[in-house]
């Protein structure tokens, strides 16, 4: 199922950010020296104060998680900023946003576009981690005119390191919770038309009600197609931005292999299923899908970061791999 547009993530520290994404449940440095003065003369700026930086603000539209949240260990620390930031600042603006936690952590920042920046660990975060972002934006340039007003701090905490593995082909999903098994469940993924993204994705948030519409995400507006959906359903855990979630259907309400019936590229489970399920997941909790013949998601289509190597997200930062300091 695809969920309808202008609903949001709903995680922000202003406002909301929309993460892109293609429908899947719907198909230099300076020198010193000598001034040249004389000893004992000051120079004749000594008593000016430091000229202020000129030009508009650079302000943060989001930073996630939201301070004093607790959140899975695959949760990347997304930051989206209200206008571009040049390749050029890159490397200065990732060196005032830094990331502390309660034990050392190797890391790196990687942007998505010239807008989101996103920090992820390079495994899984340790269960039991506390994390501090500090996004000291002061007076820090994007390159484009723009200079940052005000410091920005989230704290959080990393969870039970609970994961789901879904085999679309198996028609199940394996529940675990601190490496031990808690429940597998019987599954349906996306149909040969409409197939589920693969790789593991982040959840983003849940809802215990989603309204969905095929005509929102491209399916079909034909109320005669076999195709058309206009439903509100159930305990919904959401995957991407374009719409995959882990959910019941009405339209499939027995999945699994005896069933074989295929979703517009969501998860399916049994009403219970869903329910029991919904109660055991949070944000940043992966969810990691394979046998599907699609392609992995995207890694800014929501929360997916671990659908690259650490060799390509390294390629997109501009600061390179680092150690957070110490709480």
């Amino acid at each position: 199922m695809g969920r309808r547009k202008g609903s949001g993530i709903g995680i922000a520290l202003v406002t909301v950010a929309a993460l892109a994404g293609v429908s899947a449940c719907s198909g230099g440095s300076g020198s010193s020296g000598d001034d040249g003065k004389a000893a004992g003369k000051p120079s004749a700026s000594a008593s000016h104060a430091p000229a202020k930086p000129k030009g508009p603000p650079m302000l943060l539209e989001t930073i996630t998680p939201q301070t004093g949240s607790t959140v899975g260990v695959a949760m990347p620390v997304s930051v989206v900023f209200t206008d571009p930031v040049a390749a050029k600042a890159r490397a200065a603006v990732e060196k005032h946003m830094k990331v502390s936690t309660s034990k050392p952590v190797a890391g790196a920042w990687h942007w998505f576009g010239d807008k989101r920046a996103d920090w992820r660990p390079k495994e899984y975060w340790p269960s039991g981690t506390t994390v501090k972002v500090d996004a000291d934006m002061k007076d820090v340039t994007n390159g484009n005119g723009r200079y940052g007003v005000r410091n920005y701090t989230h704290t959080f905490k990393v969870g039970d390191d609970v994961r789901a593995d879904v085999s679309v082909t198996g028609h199940t999903m394996k529940v675990t919770k601190n490496g031990s098994t808690v429940r597998t469940l019987s599954i349906n993924a996306g149909s040969a038309e409409y197939p589920t993204w693969n790789g593991t994705m982040a959840v983003i948030d849940k809802q215990e009600k989603v309204h969905m519409t095929s005509c929102s995400v491209g399916i079909s507006c034909d109320k005669g197609s076999a195709n058309y959906y206009d439903l509100t359903l159930p305990w919904d855990v959401h995957l991407t931005q374009s719409g995959t979630y882990v959910h019941y259907s009405t339209g499939d309400p027995n999945p699994g292999s005896g069933s074989a019936r295929g979703s517009h590229g969501c998860v399916h489970l049994s009403l219970a299923d869903a329910k029991w399920f919904y109660g055991q997941v949070k944000q940043g909790d992966p969810i990691t899908i394979t046998g599907s013949p699609r392609a992995k998601a995207p890694a800014d289509n929501g929360y997916a970061a671990f659908n690259v190597s650490w060799d390509q997200w390294l390629a997109g930062s501009a600061s390179g791999e680092g150690t957070t300091a110490t709480l």
